[in-house]
């Protein structure tokens, strides 16, 4: 990713001159126009032409580039708060002059690579205070040195470009990551990132072996020059606290040529209470090579004994490194109460399995790992999301409860999942990485609920939802997972003063004791806060003083 040189020749340099200056034209309108002097400030800072990756909402291209990568329709409304100006970025140099002509120009930073953010705080605002959406998705190559085992991906990257490139390089090298192919690789590097090798080889974040970022003063740093402590912070502590990310390189780890998948559905009527009972403490203590998960939804069927016949389907899924004979024994021996048949399962490849033996199968018909560089072919969901996580197991009575609690609203409209820990997880300490939830853990429980019909209600249900597992799951603090940030845990002020006490109680739940060491390195990388949304790290120095 190497920085554009700068033009040498005076027909270049004329050409240049010249789309910069419509381009300083076209905003001259807006008499007041708050990005008018930071788009001035890049044009003559940059050592390339930035006239064409820079977007006003006086361009044409304005909306289909916000839109583009924005995956949750809930948020793209008139309440939120959207960015001044759009840069896309196509060197690193023109990075570090977005950082410096932003805090030049009073303006804030929003930095969005995939666009699946739960809140939508990579792109948006709840705040009105200006801000720059710098958008990663030209910084996106991926290089992979199969003997090294390593990949370099940009902070653009998705991570069905990451996966398409790994298998282009080996059928047998794999990064320990998400399912959903259109999610920002970065993104979900900084909140940890789990996936269906987390038994065996860890997060993401514990796969990372470098990382390169542009800080608060416009300087590029790599693991040597930024040190332990902001690398510790990057993996797991949200990235977006403390600067913005170019580039990451990866440790790849070994799978088969050959895996074994399956999914299955059973419903309440199929004696569901009775399968999730042991599932809940059997899966985490499964050899690590199996991953099985199971997602719980509303749904209509003839078998149900209810009069508007609602019932809630279960779909067990799993992954497994090795042949399909062998996941059958070992299901069949310690869960035999889910019924799986050796019928249900197929032998595939790694990289199919990737896109058909995920929890949400990516395709439906023949599908090809070319498929996976596309961005856009997964439908954009409106919904609201939440997390928890469970050390003891959830009684048969706080189970059949659940079972009300999904049935209160309409088929399809919610998803809760229940993923498995145990194997390796159980052998990190909580402060490895900022991510704390591993150790102990039986499972994470993850939530949603469609964002249709009446959103008040909706909102209101889940929040419902949220409150009935309270006995359940994690308490002092109640545990989330940074990456399916919620709100509804607090915020940072937009002005004046910072209230780190109102910080500290949405910290903690996403970090727990790991929250007071994010603040020191804050503090210590960007101690004006700069790097500031709603729920960013804030410094110690800012805890009783105005904002900048």
């Amino acid at each position: 990713m190497k920085a554009a040189r700068a033009p040498t020749s005076l027909t270049h340099f004329s050409l240049v001159f010249l789309s910069s200056f419509h381009l300083l034209f076209s905003f001259s309108a807006a008499e007041h126009y708050p990005g008018q002097a930071f788009i001035q400030c890049l044009i003559f800072q940059s050592n390339d032409s930035i006239a064409n990756v820079v977007y006003s909402p006086n361009n044409a291209s304005y909306e289909q580039i916000y839109e583009f990568s924005l995956r949750n329709p809930r948020l793209n409304n008139s309440n939120r708060l959207q960015p001044q100006v759009i840069v896309t970025p196509v060197s690193e140099s023109q990075v570090q002059a977005v950082v410096r002509c932003a805090q030049q120009n009073h303006l804030r930073i929003r930095t969005r690579s995939g666009g699946h953010d739960f809140e939508g705080l990579s792109y948006s605002s709840t705040y009105d205070i200006p801000f720059v959406l710098l958008d990663m998705i030209n910084l996106r190559n991926v290089s992979v040195n199969a003997t090294a085992r390593t990949a370099t991906i940009g902070a653009g990257a998705t991570l069905g470009e990451v996966y398409y490139w790994i298998y282009r390089a080996s059928g047998t090298l794999a990064f320990p990551a998400g399912v959903w192919s259109t999610v920002g690789a970065t993104g979900l590097i900084c909140g940890g990132g789990y996936g269906v090798l987390r038994r065996k080889y860890g997060f993401a974040a514990d796969n990372v072996l470098n990382v390169r970022i542009v800080d608060v003063y416009g300087n590029i740093l790599d693991r040597e020059s930024m040190g332990e402590d902001l690398f510790w912070a990057l993996r797991g502590g949200g990235c977006s606290s403390f600067g913005v990310v170019l580039s990451w390189e990866l440790n790849l780890v070994e799978v088969p040529e050959t895996v074994a998948i399956f999914n299955i559905s059973r419903t309440l009527e199929q004696n569901a209470t009775q399968m999730i009972l042991p599932f809940q403490t059997v899966a985490r203590n499964l050899p690590v090579e199996v991953d099985l998960r199971v997602l719980m939804s509303t749904t209509i069927s003839n078998t149900s004994v209810r009069p508007d016949n609602k019932t809630v389907r279960l779909s067990f899924t799993s992954t497994y490194l090795g042949p399909a004979d062998e996941l059958y024994k070992i299901i069949d021996k310690n869960l035999p109460e889910i019924g799986l048949l050796r019928s249900d399962i197929q032998d595939v490849s790694w990289i199919q399995a990737i896109m058909q033996g995920s929890f949400f199968p990516l395709f439906d018909e023949a599908p090809t790992p070319e498929d996976l560089l596309d961005r856009t072919f997964l439908a954009d969901i409106p919904f609201k999301g939440k997390s928890d996580f469970v050390r003891e197991p959830i009684s048969e009575q706080g189970i059949n409860g659940l079972w009300d609690k999904l049935l209160e609203v309409g088929p399809g409209e919610t998803t809760l999942v229940f993923t498995p820990y145990g194997g390796v997880l159980d052998e990190y300490l909580e402060s490895a990485i900022p991510f704390p939830n591993r150790n102990g853990t039986l499972y994470m429980v993850y939530m949603r609920v469609l964002w249709v019909g009446n959103t008040t209600q909706k909102l209101e249900w889940i929040r419902s939802l949220y409150g009935y597992l309270r006995p359940y799951v994690s308490r002092n603090p109640r545990r989330a997972y940074y990456n399916y940030n919620d709100l509804d845990l607090g915020m940072n002020n937009a002005r004046g003063p910072i209230n780190y006490i109102t910080a500290r109680r949405w910290g903690r739940s996403y970090f727990n004791n790991n929250f007071m060491r994010l603040v020191g390195v804050k503090t210590r990388v960007d101690p004006l806060n700069f790097f500031r949304h709603e729920q960013s790290i804030p410094p110690f120095s800012l805890a009783m003083v105005s904002d900048m």
